[in-house]
This record gives C-alpha cells, structure tokens and sequence, in this order.
C-alpha cells in the first residue's frame, strides 16, 4: 500500500539566514537533502486525474515524476521531466508553481500544495544519468532567434526531433533573460550554463553577439538555408513613466541595472559603471522589481524602498519573493505613485560633482477605486498629498515591450499596438516559415509561459516542415 505523508504543510526550505543573505549574491534557497525530498515526495496523492499536470505549461508528468522520488529513483525521475522540460533546474527555481501546477494540487483544498517546484529543483540538481530520447539527423535547418526560455525549449524540441537547430544570440553569452535578468542570488549562472551544455549535446549551436535585424535579417536567415525560423527575442525593451525628472543622472530602468549587475558583474567588479546608491527607491510591484531592490541591497544601500501604487494585497510578484525582501530589510511603499524625480543643480557652481545627480523622489498617496478591466482595484491618486523622499537611486521597473528592430526590419511581419508580434494559438505568424513566441510576443510574462510557447512553435514548426 502506497505510504503517504497527511501533513497540511511543506516541507520548509532550508534558507540563508537573512541578514547574513542581504550582503552575499549566493543562492538565497539551498534545496532538499535527499531525505527531505522523499518526505515532501509522500505528501503527493497520487491522482488518477493530476489538475497539476494542466496548471503546467509545459505538460510535465508531475505525478510520474515525484512516483520516481518515492521509488528512491531519481535518475528516472528526471527523465519523466525531460520529456517535457528542457530547463528543469531552472524551472524548479524561478517558475511561479503556486499560480500554476501547485494552484491545481488537491492537497492546496486544505493545507499546502505539494512543493512540486521544489521536487523538481532536486530532481535536476540530484541526477546523475539524464537520458533523453533524441532522433536521428535530418539535415533540416531551423533558427532560433535569442536564447531565452522560449528559444532554448524551442531549440530543445526540435533537435530532439532530429532538426539541426541554430541558435542566434544578441549578446556575448547565451540565456537571454535567464542571465541578463535574474539574479545570481535567485538563479545561479552555472545553471543556466549547465543548461545550455545540456542542449548543446542533443546538437543545438549557439552563434553569439548576433544581432537579427542589424547583424542579420530574418530574411538572410532565410537566405542561408534555414527552413523555419523561430522569434523568441524577449521583451528587453524599458518601460518609464514620462515624469520630470526620469532623464537624470542615477535614473535606471530595472533592465539597465540588473544587466549591468548580472553580465557585466558589478559586484564583483568595482570597475563596472553602476550606481550603488545609498538610499535606493524601486517604482513597481513585480518580481523584476524585487530582483532590483534586493540586488541594490547586496550593492551596499543602507535603505531600499519599494514604491507601488497599490495595496501590498495587490502586490504582482510571488509571495516568496515579498516575503525573502522583507525578511532582509526591504522598506514597502504602498498605495504611493511617483510624480517627479528632483536633482542637485547648483547653478552658482556649474562644476559641482553633484549637478545633475539624483536628490529625492515626491510621490503621491492612492488609494484603491472600482475595478478595472481586468478585475483589479484602480488606483485613484489623493489630492494634495504630495510628499518627498530622499533619495540618491532610482529604479524604474514597471516593465518592458518588444524591441522594434526585428520588426522594423522584417516586410510582412505584423505586430499589436504594443509592439509585440501577431502570431496564432500555434505561434505562426503574418510570415510563412516564421513562428514566434514568449515575451516577443506577450510582453514581459513569465519564463515558464516562454517556455510553454517555444514547446508549442516546435510542434508547429515539424509539423509546417513535414507538410
């Protein structure tokens, strides 16, 4: 008889202590002992009809592979994953499992759901023979755009199917997003790394510093071969507000700041053009928001302060990344909206090293209105109640759009009033041969939804070239 765990709660995730964490960039969770991964495995029920398998995007066999824990296989375990994950490790650390497969588990009815990201993190982490069925070489040639998470499972896929796949990446190493957005702290760089070796054995070549739409255009690409090509080139494109005062001097976008500390290493590298800030204000509510502000507190600020138009209730980013932020000390601003950034600007001495620099954010108290569209309150600002905070940094990161230049350079190619391409439920867009997917597409979303759209393009796309 199947031996199940009835407790209501997770196992706890072994944690850096907090303030020790808020002065290192080492992974904040360290993951399951061995014994640990086999309790949480046996709070799994086992369901003939598993809701978690459709809360995935990707289709995992949850059950299938958590089964494999409990038989104390591992190995199988992961190849259950691979099945239908390409980035298992990645996945187990950065999906939002409790909006997904963890929100369908039965077990969420009355207590926790099972820790499925974290059985998964393990599985990835613990295997030590990962065998993935792979088919023979067709000699058909496919290019991915970017190596996100949508162009990494997409390339995944297909030259799992036997295709000779391509990888095309704008920057100098591959992960996209994955590496230029996450945090050390959160995902590890070796891991992403490991990741990309993984798909380089099954066959997939990566061509760096290879810019579509400037280096080449998809229509070269088209030029040299390739039979389909897919878009998966992100959204790295920064939103701002349109405040006075945004073009000052320790002004950044989230995306500007994490990639200068991310890629080019700013804490480890004192030679890395980055402000670090004293009293740093994060404007947004998400998890970019929270990588941003947790990052400036291991860059050495003394303050952080979230600034979010909402209530805490309304807060977009995941649970765990609140609670980590606030656990280390970050301040949260809510129901606060920003109207102008004020600078030092001594016109008695033009010469002064301050001129021109960040001095405080004013902002304005909201408070929550009726519904909108899409079921969230309104944020309806309160008359006369502007108030300053003194600042030296100011991180903007209330998201991003597609980059243009893919489109602008690509006859035919048709995209939405927001910039991002027009494709169909199978990820075909305006372009025969040209299939697209993830943030190129949505808008910032998540990496587990990038995922799920590069899995479906690849089915598109062998199916479109075996026609």
């Amino acid at each position: 008889m199947a031996k199940f765990n009835m407790s209501l709660n997770k196992v706890d995730m072994p944690m850096q202590d907090p303030i020790a964490r808020g002065k290192n960039f080492e992974e904040v969770a360290l993951g399951y002992t061995y014994e640990m991964a086999k309790e949480e495995a046996n709070r799994c029920l086992e369901c003939k009809n598993p809701a978690c398998v459709n809360g995935c995007p990707v289709k995992i066999d949850i059950p299938g592979f958590i089964k494999e824990i409990k038989n104390d296989n591992i190995n199988g375990a992961y190849s259950v994953i691979a099945k239908t994950s390409n980035l298992p490790s990645i996945c187990g650390r950065v999906c939002p499992q409790e909006s997904q497969c963890e929100a369908k588990c039965v077990r969420a009815i009355k207590g926790e759901a099972v820790g499925i990201g974290r059985l998964e993190r393990f599985v990835a982490d613990n295997a030590t023979e990962m065998s993935v069925e792979l088919k023979e070489k067709n000699g058909i040639k496919v290019a991915v755009v970017g190596s996100g998470p949508a162009g990494l499972t997409c390339a995944g896929d297909l030259s799992k199917l036997g295709y000779d796949v391509t990888v095309f990446e704008a920057l100098h190493t591959e992960g996209g997003v994955l590496v230029y957005g996450i945090p050390e702290f959160r995902l590890p760089k070796a891991i992403v790394k490991s990741e990309v070796k993984k798909l380089e054995s099954y066959g997939v070549k990566f061509e760096c510093n290879v810019v579509i739409g400037k280096t080449l255009n998809v229509e070269d690409l088209f030029d040299m071969g390739y039979k389909a090509i897919f878009i998966g080139s992100g959204a790295g494109l920064p939103n701002f507000m349109n405040i006075p005062g945004e073009a000052y001097k320790g002004v950044y976008s989230a995306n500007e700041f994490l990639t200068r500390s991310n890629l080019m290493k700013a804490y480890k590298n004192s030679a890395t053009p980055i402000m670090k800030g004293k009293t740093v204000a994060v404007v947004g509510g998400g998890n970019v928001a929270m990588d941003a502000a947790r990052t400036a507190l291991r860059l050495g600020a003394d303050n952080v302060k979230v600034i979010y138009r909402r209530s805490m209730n309304e807060l977009p980013a995941r649970h765990e990344e609140i609670e980590n932020a606030i656990e280390e000390g970050i301040e949260f601003n809510v129901l606060t909206n920003p109207v102008e950034i004020t600078a030092h600007l001594n016109k008695e001495d033009p010469r002064d090293p301050m001129n021109g620099f960040v001095k405080s954010i004013i902002c304005i108290k909201m408070e929550l209105g009726e519904p909108d569209s899409e079921g969230r309150r309104r944020p309806i600002a309160v008359e006369n109640s502007e108030f300053e905070i003194p600042v030296d940094v100011v991180i903007m990161s209330i998201g991003t759009s597609p980059n243009p230049l893919i489109k602008d350079t690509t006859s035919g190619l048709e995209v939405n009033k927001r910039g991002g391409i027009i494709v169909t439920e199978e990820g075909k867009t305006s372009l025969d041969g040209v299939y697209a997917g993830g943030d190129a597409v949505t808008g910032a979303s998540t990496v587990i939804s990038a995922m799920g759209a590069g899995k479906t393009a690849a089915k598109a796309i062998d199916e479109y070239l075996n026609k």
